[in-house]
């Protein structure tokens, strides 16, 4: 089950707030703060073919702050405890453990390749018998429960990082058309 995954949060993340995979992979721990409940999107870890390249996010926009609810809170405090568990574990076996900070990590604390990411989400898909579903889906997939909830264009534009609400409505006004028909109406 996804629930078990040890990259869970990083899912929930993604389907939820949005965020995207080289956001994600370059998050750290120092960038949330879970007792405001936020986290502030400073960059973005990607490949370049076989190499892993960081640098700031996407785009301008992409420096953003994410409000998190307190069940995303929850998750990431167990995160994070799972992630001490595995330093603690490291230590207690005689292996090494990189205190890299970063929220995502291998067993031995480095971040984790964000190839790792698509192609972990990819297996997890299949074994939930799903159709395709690629992990960028999950991005597209946030903006619709956060619209139904009440946020305008603007907000997910914020939410999602997006350059310019122009962006958002191309992306987003053709996946919500029940929404466009209830205004309507």
């Amino acid at each position: 089950s996804v629930n078990d995954d040890p990259m869970f949060a990083l899912w929930w993340l993604a389907g939820l707030r949005g965020l995207r995979r080289g956001e994600l992979c370059g998050l750290k721990w120092c960038d949330i703060d879970l007792d405001r409940g936020v986290l502030v999107i400073e960059r973005n870890r990607t490949t370049a073919g076989y190499q892993v390249v960081e640098g700031d996010p996407k785009i301008p926009a992409g420096r953003r702050a994410v409000a998190l609810d307190k069940r995303t809170v929850q998750i990431l405090r167990i995160h994070r405890r799972y992630q001490q568990e595995q330093k603690a574990d490291a230590a207690e076996n005689g292996k090494p453990w990189f205190d890299t900070g970063y929220v995502f990590v291998r067993p031995d604390g480095r971040p984790i390749n964000p190839n790792y990411a698509t192609t972990r989400f990819r297996i997890l898909v299949r074994r939930a018998g799903l159709p395709p579903v690629r992990l960028h889906d999950l991005r597209h997939g946030a903006a619709s429960p956060a619209h139904e909830a009440g946020a305008d264009l603007k907000t997910l534009q914020d939410l999602l990082g997006h350059s310019s609400i122009l962006v958002t409505a191309d992306t987003y006004t053709s996946v919500l058309p029940q929404i466009q028909r209830r205004c309507a109406a």
